[in-house]
Formats: C-alpha cells, sequence, structure tokens
C-alpha cells in the first residue's frame, strides 16, 4: 500500500463513520423534578403491547419510527422522524411485551444499588388491587404504593418486525421498538425512554452493522439489544444508592 494511500486512511475513516452513524436508537428524557424522588426500589410492570397494526416497511429516512407508532399514548417525546412512504403494516405479536420485560429485569436487576420487584410481584398487586376481577389494570403508581416501591416503570411494545432471510442477507430486516416510563407513587413521570432500530445494511450504518455481529440478526436479538441499552442508560441504581 503506497503512502498516499496510508495519508488518505483518516479522511476515509472519518467519512465512513459519519455515513454509518445513521441516526439514534435510543432517546431518553428525565424530569426536571426527578432530584426530588429518591430512587432505590422499582417494580417492573410487565409490558404491554400496541393493539393496532404498525408500520414496519416504509422508504423513509433511517431508524425512523413508524407513523403508527406515534399512535400510543405512552410516546416518549422526541424529535422522532417519521416514514413516509408506506408499504405494509404489521401486529406487534403479543408473546413480544413478556419476553421485553424478562430481558428489562435481567438487566436492570443486575445493577448496584436498585431493587427490582418482580413481574410476578406487580401482577400480583394489580390483582389485589382489582379485587382479583378481570377488570382494566390499575394505574402503576396504585402498584407502585401496594408494593411500597419508590417507582414503577411501565412499557409498551411498539414493533416487533422479524427479519426475512438469514444473516447474510434480509429482506426487509428486523425492527423492533418499544417504550418505557419510569411514575412515582404519586403518579410523577420520572423519566421515559425509547427504543427503536430497523437494521441496517454495513454500507447504511457501519458501526450499528459491526455492534450486530457483522450481519442481519433476528428480532429477539434485536430486543436484547435494546433492552441492555435501555438498561445502560436508566438513570437509578449505581454505587451512589439510586439518584440521578
Amino acid at each position: 500500500m503506497s503512502a498516499r494511500v496510508f495519508r488518505c486512511l483518516p479522511a476515509l475513516l472519518t467519512a465512513l463513520l459519519i455515513v454509518g452513524c445513521s441516526g439514534t436508537k435510543v432517546t431518553t428524557k428525565i424530569s426536571a423534578q426527578a432530584g426530588k424522588y429518591p430512587v432505590r426500589t422499582i417494580v417492573l410492570i410487565p409490558f404491554d403491547t400496541i393493539a393496532t397494526p404498525q408500520i414496519v416497511d416504509a422508504g423513509g429516512p433511517a431508524f425512523s419510527v413508524p407513523s403508527g407508532a406515534r399512535r400510543s399514548d405512552m410516546a416518549a417525546s422526541g424529535s422522532l422522524a417519521t416514514d413516509q412512504y408506506v408499504r405494509r403494516t404489521q401486529v406487534v405479536p403479543p408473546a413480544a411485551g413478556e419476553k421485553i420485560t424478562e430481558l428489562l429485569w435481567a438487566k436492570l436487576k443486575a445493577k448496584p444499588g436498585l431493587r427490582v420487584l418482580s413481574p410476578n410481584d406487580a401482577r400480583s398487586a394489580a390483582r389485589d388491587l382489582s379485587g382479583g376481577a378481570a377488570a382494566e389494570a390499575p394505574p402503576a403508581h396504585k402498584i407502585a404504593q401496594r408494593l411500597g416501591a419508590d417507582a414503577a416503570l411501565i412499557g409498551k411494545v411498539l414493533v416487533y418486525q422479524e427479519r426475512v432471510g438469514s444473516r447474510l442477507g434480509a429482506d426487509p430486516p428486523a425492527a423492533v421498538g418499544f417504550e418505557v416510563k419510569l411514575v412515582a407513587p404519586d403518579g410523577m413521570v420520572l423519566w421515559e425512554g425509547n427504543y427503536y432500530e430497523k437494521q441496517r445494511p454495513m454500507t447504511e450504518d457501519f458501526i450499528g452493522f459491526i455492534q450486530r455481529s457483522g450481519g442481519f440478526v433476528t428480532a429477539d436479538e434485536l430486543a436484547a439489544y435494546g433492552a441492555s441499552e435501555l438498561a445502560e442508560v436508566f438513570p437509578y441504581g449505581g454505587a451512589a444508592g439510586g439518584t440521578p
């Protein structure tokens, strides 16, 4: 390789990284009042899945949130783009909520300084609050009150599309999107997080493709990545004892 090529490598790599980092997969928002709420114990409430069909294949910007996801009453604020050219929709599998709940629970309960009450604890408290009847689930802050938790974490799965193909090539690729809210016992929303990723080829998302083992992953694998990334930015837990 010539000296001229070596001199050009830094510029080429910089350009590749700029092209490759095509969007943000995780967005978060913390309340200005969060510092007034010490959070050391949370209860993780089983995730819901959005019932309406979601747009999963469109010719919009990379890592855009499907416009159907914006119908959710939990949507976290942020500058999230919307796909413009609709090609098809897909219903979120009901089992996706349970899968992501378990993934996130495994990650959060491993954080030092944070006690995480299980989804089963949340289910039991919800049954007690509703008198055992198959009624509408009680609000998250009531479950936190019932269990003596400092906050309740709720979530909703907005997109869960499996890849069509293999690790070598997929059309469409996997896409996963979900959002979470941390609610204090008085109903104050302390923190919101949103993860959305539709996997892109290496030419469009170099870093992301390498992070995903250099191949097209499954929806379950994307869900695991999303749970890890949201747990990492969760503002409570750690050696300091649980305040942001």
